[in-house]
């Protein structure tokens, strides 16, 4: 189907207000108990479209598009929406904020003081027979660290331009809950970012050992020596190397021995507070100090949940708007650095050596000797953000457009399943990557995590490579897989219930007698939200011409202007006929023409120039008529 990212998020938010907003009231959660990350991904499918996308910005009530205020009328009028977006980020502020009574214990009707929640709740998964502990329910996950982030900056963003728009107005009684949002939102912000710093990690690992066998087993794509291998990387990864040894310093962990070039090394985020990790004595808050439980070791997904987390941070729109304070700034670099180190890393990883990229080697085999075609898919996430942000050439992107093809085939996104297919499971119930450490939390067992956004992860990875895609045929086989990915998941829309038009409901596309579900997953919701904002981009951009198109548009231009210029040679100046008035339209058409080829519409042009062509014509052949008749 073709991918209309602004009807498209209107229609999820008319959805979203149908099974959220009873008219007074927010209510949180959808299929699963409402939890720290849940609420991040309820509002943000509101937020993150209305701070993303121009068109549909919610902070100036006097401008706002009418197809907006018109979803958004069960919130009220245009200058009332703005008024619930307070409330609803006040209540999401209340909720994820840890509160005390006068005597300083915890008390859930007592006031907040100031320490943001982070729990990962009803998210989490026993890997046995045993259900996680109440305790261990408030583990943090870097999936908490990073949808907060999102939120608030966008909480930010949308503060302050209302804001602006409040105080032209005159309404005081909003003035001061502003301000105090503002601060409450700054508080988590900081909290957030400091969870990520110390979710970081460099993981060094000896050539000889299980992990590192396997990881130069990935990398060996030539069936050469070992220690060929070993010393290829390790040059490949010299700069790399270097500047995690002497750049990364806040919220390091020990034992990491990177001054070894013998040793093999990975790096990105674990899935929490890595254990071990160095506080971070600058900020005041409790996640700058608490010890931490994560194994200390990447693990991709989280890895690539935390890069998108921080590419929002570090983004021009933040800077534009100057939303940190000196102490964010302070965390922001940090965090920046490892965000480039860690693309830098993972590109330079997928696609080391001379001849077969080790990405291209699906599926991809984790350290821990883990592999799935999933990890295919967060690597190849990894590498296209890494290409977005350096030059991309041809051939990089040519073969990724190979390996995205695989993967969808693979996925069952662009084939159908079979009887039992073990592919299905990547989807529903999804990939369960184990949480090393949570184990030792309260004598409970050891804790899953479940990923099932295979679908999203590669719409929104599509549509980012056909942004960054200069070559005409693999930009239209990316948009090509991209509406394939997208018909799948149209087909995974819960279709009854309070929560029909939000996702996700896997039996639509695998059926297998698997019941429908009828409550929304705010997990995949949102993930398909930042599909469509990333479509919106993709759009945006001026389309593709090829240097073929462009020459053949000039070519015809020129004929074009120099057979004007002879018409043009017996028309009086006085002259106001027929003919004087279609060279007229004729010359403005070729003027925008020339303006379009600038633009890189050479197609356009192109038609643009051959009307003006078969204008120029039909005079020409009327007045040999003429001269015959006469």
């Amino acid at each position: 189907m073709r991918i209309q990212p602004r009807q498209q998020i209107l229609d999820l938010w008319r959805s979203a207000l149908s099974v959220s907003w009873d008219g007074a009231e927010w209510h949180w959660g959808g299929r699963m108990a409402a939890n720290s990350i849940s609420d991040s991904e309820q509002l943000l499918c509101l937020l993150y479209p209305a701070t993303e996308i121009e068109s549909l910005a919610l902070d100036r009530p006097d401008s706002m598009a009418d197809d907006v205020s018109s979803v958004l009328s069960p919130f009220g009028g245009q200058t009332k929406i703005g008024t619930v977006v307070i409330t609803l980020l006040e209540d999401y502020i209340l909720r994820n904020t840890h509160r005390v009574g006068p005597d300083g214990e915890p008390d859930g009707d007592g006031e907040p003081d100031g320490e943001p929640i982070f729990a990962s709740g009803s998210y989490l998964r026993s890997a046995d027979e045993r259900e996680p502990t109440a305790v261990q329910r408030d583990i943090e996950v870097v999936d908490s660290y990073s949808m907060s982030l999102t939120l608030c900056l966008a909480g930010l963003r949308f503060l302050r331009v209302y804001e602006g728009w409040v105080r032209a107005e005159g309404r005081a009684n909003l003035i001061d809950r502003i301000e105090k949002l503002n601060g409450r939102l700054s508080a988590r912000l900081t909290a957030a970012m400091t969870g990520l710093v110390r979710s970081f990690v460099v993981n060094t690992v000896e050539p000889k050992s299980d992990a590192g066998q396997v990881m130069l087993g990935m990398l060996n794509q030539s069936d050469l020596p070992p220690k060929a291998v070993a010393e290829g990387i390790t040059r490949s990864l010299e700069r790399v190397r270097a500047r995690l040894r002497n750049d990364i310093t806040l919220g390091q962990t020990p034992d990491t021995e990177l001054d070894d070039e013998e040793l093999l090394f990975e790096c990105g985020w674990s899935w929490g507070l890595v254990r071990d990790a160095a506080p971070v004595g600058f900020v005041d808050c409790a996640i700058a100090m608490q010890p931490g439980i994560a194994d200390p070791r990447p693990y991709l997904y989280f890895t690539v949940i935390a890069l998108d987390g921080i590419n929002d941070l570090i983004s021009q729109r933040t800077r534009e708007l100057d939303l940190l304070d000196e102490q964010q700034y302070r965390l922001a670099e940090a965090l920046r650095i490892r965000w480039d180190l860690t693309q830098r890393y993972w590109s330079t990883v997928a696609r080391f050596g001379s001849d077969s990229w080790p990405l291209e080697d699906i599926p991809w085999r984790t350290s821990d000797g883990e592999e799935s075609d999933y990890f295919s898919l967060i690597v190849s996430a990894v590498l296209i953000q890494d290409l977005i942000n350096r030059t991309a050439s041809d051939d990089d992107l040519t073969r990724a457009v190979s390996i995205f093809d695989e993967l969808a085939r693979r996925g069952r996104i662009i084939r159908r399943t079979t009887r039992d297919d073990p592919a299905v499971r990547m989807h529903a119930p999804g990939v369960r990557l184990s949480l090393r450490g949570t184990e030792t939390v309260d004598s409970g067992p050891l804790l899953q995590w479940e990923v099932s956004d295979f679908a999203a992860v590669l719409l929104k990875r599509l549509l980012q490579a056909a942004r960054l895609s200069s070559n005409i045929t693999a930009r239209d086989r990316l948009m090509d897989l991209a509406k394939s990915t997208m018909d799948h998941l149209e087909a995974r829309i819960i279709t009854s219930g309070r929560a029909a038009g939000l996702w996700d409901d896997p039996a639509g596309v695998f059926g297998n007698g698997t019941a429908r579900e009828t409550q929304p997953s705010w997990y995949m919701t949102e993930r398909v939200i930042e599909c469509l904002v990333s479509a919106d981009r993709t759009f945006r951009e001026p389309p593709l011409t090829s240097p073929a198109m462009v020459v053949r548009a000039v070519e015809l231009l020129n004929e074009a202007e120099h057979l004007l210029n002879q018409e043009m040679l017996s028309v009086s100046i006085d002259d106001v006929s027929e003919n004087r008035i279609t060279l007229d339209r004729v010359e403005e058409n070729l003027e925008q023409a020339r303006q379009l080829v600038a633009r890189r519409q050479a197609g356009t042009a192109f038609v643009l120039a051959a009307d003006a062509l078969r204008e120029l014509h039909k005079l020409a052949y009327a007045r040999m008529d003429a001269t015959r008749a006469t």
